[in-house]
């Protein structure tokens, strides 16, 4: 058994790190947060000719045909460089949902037909619709939105909705309340079927929130790092001091116990492992507490100064907070990871969206 990722898998990972430490400045994250849309196409464009929305899009729809395994390490360079772009909804979501669809008869596998190659030339974008989450992101800039109502799913054109924006405590996350009637034409899934796609969906989602808290909390450690080695107290660095050390520590610990559960939920993901949805629920735990928990240091490490709205440290404080509250909340999945260990080993199905007693 191997448990370590292979040279290609690194290599991949490089090649965006690389690409995103020129193209995804902290300047440039800020100056989409003015933009009406706060998003840029011209960025889609380049994640797209490195394969970036095609990862789990098959190879004959155009697409790179990877799995979990080999996007976990992307999702983590995502969340390190703070990149805002529809990743999560469109790559990590929406692709592997309508792969899935192709093999339905009908509307739903010409859906799937349809949209797949236009994810993985980087085209469209999507918008994905789910109980868990109060509220849609991206759906303003999404050519299609999948969206849920009971075990159903649809997939609904712009035309077809009305949008709300909500206010986000993070200016990277424009968030919707999505009007719309279902119709029997928009529908590609129900029962057994749409309620797995459901489930399916809410781990994938989940997973890659997951793998970015990784990337968020590594950037908001070394910010703090480097604060303390230039912030001087009584002659010397805050870095120094006991206190402060133990502080970072403390956190780089929590890190690096979660960043090895986010790599087996991925495996469990892409293996289809029959406990897969509890590796999920411990992996968004794990990380959503290293990352939370990373934020906060890195605002008492700074001092008043965390405060402004000029340092850097907002964009990933920021995107930890909200990270936490996408595809599950914490407290959300403690509960379904409870109920996973109480009823034992107990098939995939029995894990779904809406726990006992929420």
């Amino acid at each position: 058994m191997r448990f370590a990722f292979t040279a290609d898998q690194l290599l991949l990972r490089d090649t965006v790190r690389r690409f995103l430490e020129g193209e995804c400045s902290a300047e440039q994250v800020r100056g989409l947060w003015k933009t009406e849309t706060g998003r840029s196409p011209a960025l889609w464009s380049q994640l797209a000719e490195l394969g970036v929305p095609g990862l789990l899009v098959p190879q004959e729809h155009g697409g790179l045909g990877l799995d979990e395994i080999d996007a976990v390490l992307l999702l983590e360079e995502i969340g390190r460089a703070g990149l805002a772009e529809p990743v999560v909804a469109t790559a990590a979501v929406g692709a592997p949902l309508l792969a899935d669809l192709v093999a339905f008869p009908g509307k739903a596998g010409e859906t799937g037909q349809d949209w797949l190659p236009k994810l993985a030339a980087g085209a469209e974008t999507l918008a994905v619709g789910h109980p868990v989450n109060a509220y849609v992101a991206d759906a303003h800039v999404a050519g299609l939105l999948l969206l849920c109502h009971g075990d159903e799913i649809h997939a609904v054109t712009p035309e077809a909705v009305e949008l709300t924006a909500q206010p986000a405590n993070d200016p990277s996350r424009r968030l919707f309340r999505v009007a719309w009637q279902p119709q029997a034409e928009t529908r590609v899934a129900a029962g057994r079927q749409g309620a797995a796609l459901q489930a399916d969906a809410l781990d994938r989602g989940a997973l890659a929130c997951a793998a970015q808290q990784l990337g968020v909390a590594e950037r908001l450690v070394a910010l703090s790092v480097i604060y303390a080695k230039q912030r001087k107290q009584f002659g010397k660095p805050i870095g120094s001091f006991q206190a402060i050390k133990h502080l970072l520590a403390d956190v780089q610990v929590k890190l690096e116990y979660a960043r090895p559960v986010v790599h087996r939920a991925a495996h469990s993901l892409a293996r289809r492992a029959r406990a897969r949805s509890a590796d999920v629920s411990m992996a968004k735990v794990a990380a959503s507490e290293a990352a939370v928990k990373a934020a906060k240091v890195a605002l008492q490490v700074h001092g008043a100064i965390g405060y402004t709205w000029e340092q850097d440290l907002h964009v990933w404080m920021r995107r930890a907070w909200s990270l936490e509250l996408a595809w599950g909340r914490t407290a959300w999945h403690r509960r379904r990871l409870a109920e996973a260990l109480l009823d034992g080993a107990a098939p995939i199905e029995s894990f779904g969206y809406q726990p006992r007693g929420a």
